[in-house]
């Protein structure tokens, strides 16, 4: 048996009956490399060794959750959310309520993506937007299922499409993986071919808005059940919350790091007095513990991946997909797409598939004679399948995490099937055409 699969299967089966992720992909590693003959040594000596090669992306995540809580901290959040409960009230006692819905589903779809790409705190805002908006959805009767859909579009497109916020990481992960397994990518290339893709995330969502989740559908009103934290705010605060975010995207713009373009931005919001001196330590040590699961998952998957590498299977098992797929680059695609479904939903992470998938895909797209155009699609969209829809996904447990404040939105019914349904379908089939005409 290939030492490849093997790994990959016990990380999956490990991670599918809920044990943590990151010991799923140590335990698969340390597996791997000892059914590839590296023995026990040898394994951790690689699995040490590859660690570091994520270590940048781990603590731009870290860098990014303390951003996020020291901006909160501003109470820019709360004049959003208070500007949108506004906006969306006034509409309902002047027009009908199918445009105050369509009003609410807009402002959350706007806000979810901002969260990646022009203010890139993730799913930190989530627990700031959401359970205010929740009498306003009750009312309105939204489908939550519906609100999960859309803010899981708004949490995984951006990163896909744009190269900017957290999609500068997930861009800036798939060319080093790509580089280091032989191939060569163009950053300014990564956006262009990831748009098709990208096309069938707008079609899964526009399927949920206007066909599967567009009747009403009834909450109970539970009084006193969500609890928000104001943060207190002047002109001040917000003149120096929106100097953080223009300083973070130009200084990371500029220096093409998220570490320093986060960095700025803290610096600003500590000299500016939006918080205590005191309690600078405890507020930047929260939301880099906000953020250091995706850190830690990433670190660990470099290291499984370069295990992987090491053992000298990848290519052996390159051979055998190539010989059972023959020629067949339309059955390539498919098989590579899958595959990258059933990785990304085991250990919850699109940014950890990478480093995973890509030392398999490389050397199997390049013996089908793939492009480098139409690799990177398929690798950076197999990457992303599996993030909607994964139990484990920062990407469903977010938005769970906001619609569940009254206790009457299922994780796995309200956002994982529905986000699995609607997105990972069209992108398996948006995937595949990008494969083919790329």
């Amino acid at each position: 048996m290939n030492s490849v699969v093997i790994a990959v299967a016990i990380m999956l089966l490990l991670s599918i009956f809920r044990i943590h992720v990151v010991l799923s992909l140590i335990i698969g590693s340390l597996a791997g490399g000892l059914i590839g003959g590296l023995g026990l040594e040898k394994t951790i000596s690689v699995f040490s060794d590859g660690l570091g090669s994520n270590a940048v992306v781990a603590l731009s995540y870290a860098m990014l959750g303390s951003f996020a809580v020291g901006l909160s901290k501003t109470g820019l959040p709360d004049v959003m959310v208070k500007a949108a409960l506004k906006l969306v009230t006034k509409k309902g006692e002047n027009r009908r309520a199918s445009l105050s819905k369509a009003l609410v589903i807009i402002i959350i779809l706007m806000l979810s993506c901002f969260s990646q790409n022009v203010i890139p705190v993730h799913i930190a805002i989530i627990p700031i937007f959401i359970p205010p908006l929740i009498k306003i959805l009750n009312e309105l009767k939204v489908d939550r299922r519906l609100v999960a859909t859309v803010i899981t579009f708004g949490l995984i497109t951006p990163y896909m499409w744009f190269p900017v916020g957290f999609g500068s990481i997930f861009h800036e992960v798939l060319q080093t993986n790509m580089k280091d397994s032989g191939l060569n990518v163009n950053l300014d290339l990564i956006p262009q071919v990831m748009s098709i893709p990208s096309l069938g995330m707008i079609v899964g969502l526009l399927t949920a808005i206007f066909i599967t989740y567009r009747k009403p559908r009834d909450y109970m009103v539970t009084e006193g059940a969500v609890v928000t934290e104001d943060h207190p705010y002047t002109t001040r605060s917000l003149l120096v919350a929106g100097l953080s975010i223009i300083a973070t995207l130009a200084v990371q713009l500029l220096t093409d790091s998220m570490i320093f373009g986060a960095l700025s931005g803290v610096i600003i919001l500590y000299f500016s007095g939006s918080f205590k001196v005191k309690s600078s330590d405890l507020l930047l040590t929260e939301g880099m513990k906000m953020m250091s699961f995706i850190g830690f998952v990433m670190l660990a998957a470099a290291g499984f991946a370069e295990v992987m590498r090491k053992t000298g299977d990848v290519e052996t098992l390159v051979k055998q997909s190539a010989s059972f797929i023959g020629n067949n680059q339309a059955l390539g695609a498919i098989l590579m797409l899958v595959i990258g479904l059933l990785v990304t939903m085991g250990i919850g992470s699109s940014f950890s598939t990478i480093p995973i998938i890509t030392t398999i895909f490389v050397p199997l797209c390049m013996e089908l004679g793939f492009s480098v155009a139409a690799t990177t699609a398929l690798i950076g969209t197999a990457a992303a399948l599996g993030d909607a829809g994964s139990p484990a996904s920062d990407s469903t447990l977010g938005p769970t995490s906001g619609l569940n404040v009254d206790g009457q939105h299922n994780h796995i019914w309200d956002t994982c099937i529905p986000t699995f349904l609607h997105y990972n379908i069209p992108l398996i089939a948006f995937g595949f055409i990008a494969a083919m005409v790329l």
